[in-house]
């Protein structure tokens, strides 16, 4: 699909979702992956008008985005951060958690970093986040899942490769990947 939507038709899409089922509905906001940013005052109004949207996977990288959803969602929508290396702002702003990709090969770690700000241990948070920045660096150096699924078969874990026309990382990109693994003690 390549259609980048209008903000009114992002409203359309999710309002006719919604209105065929009961269910939750997760809004995924990831425009490095979709070429369109869904706005915070979009967000806002697809919560008023679906009350089965319960949240937002927000991706934007755009704290001052995050800030605003915030303040028009309040407790009407869940928060999460949909980037590794923002969880802990997220929570500041407050997330709910986070939708990650680290967690696919640090699960324990990721939920530790929200388990720990919900506590009230913040310095704690913060530290983990900090200590696991070049984690998540390292699995989105290249076009996302290409560096997981990677990180995955270089543990062990033998998810396979990518589909057409996702290629594996270069060699390079790799021994950069195996690096970090090691570091963290997912490699010997």
């Amino acid at each position: 699909y390549y259609n980048k939507a209008t903000q009114n038709g992002l409203h359309e899409h999710y309002r006719q979702i919604a209105g065929y089922t009961p269910k939750p509905i997760i809004i995924y906001n990831v425009p490095s992956r979709t070429g369109c940013n869904m706005l915070p005052e979009t967000v806002a109004r697809i919560a008023d008008s679906c009350p089965n949207v319960t949240g937002i996977k927000e991706a934007s990288g755009n704290i001052s985005q995050v800030a605003k959803l915030a303040s028009l969602v309040g407790d009407r929508l869940d928060i999460y951060s949909g980037n590794d290396d923002q969880v802990v702002p997220m929570l500041a702003m407050g997330g709910k958690g986070v939708i990650s990709v680290m967690s696919n090969i640090l699960p324990k770690e990721t939920d530790q970093i929200c388990e720990r700000w919900f506590a009230g241990d913040t310095a704690g948070s913060l530290a983990m986040q900090l200590a696991l920045s070049d984690m998540a660096k390292a699995l989105f150096s290249d076009v996302n899942p290409i560096p997981i699924k990677e990180a995955m078969n270089l543990i062990g874990m033998d998810v396979g490769e990518c589909r057409l026309p996702l290629v594996g990382m270069s060699d390079s990109g790799r021994e950069a990947l195996a690096a970090v693994l090691k570091k963290h003690g997912l490699m010997a």
